[in-house]
């Protein structure tokens, strides 16, 4: 399973909008446009597909906990 697969999975089990999803990456300050959004769900043969790497992958679960939890109490 590629991190693409993983992170459709998670929109739609989560039924996130490439708004949400933008929006959770942005809780961990990662900025990324609708259009390189887009191209990482679109079909591995489309010539416009970007593979997800780590790095995006590891911010948006990162953003996700923020938003589901919400941010780390300081100590």
């Amino acid at each position: 399973m590629t991190n693409n697969d993983v992170l459709k999975k998670l929109r739609v089990a989560l039924s996130l909008r490439d708004t949400d999803i933008i929006e959770i990456l942005k809780l961990v300050d990662f900025e990324i446009s609708k259009t390189e959004l887009s191209a990482l769900f679109r079909a591995e043969d489309h010539p416009n597909y970007k593979l997800c790497g780590d790095q995006i992958l590891r911010n948006f679960l990162n953003g996700l906990v923020i938003k589901m939890r919400g941010p780390m109490p300081k100590k």
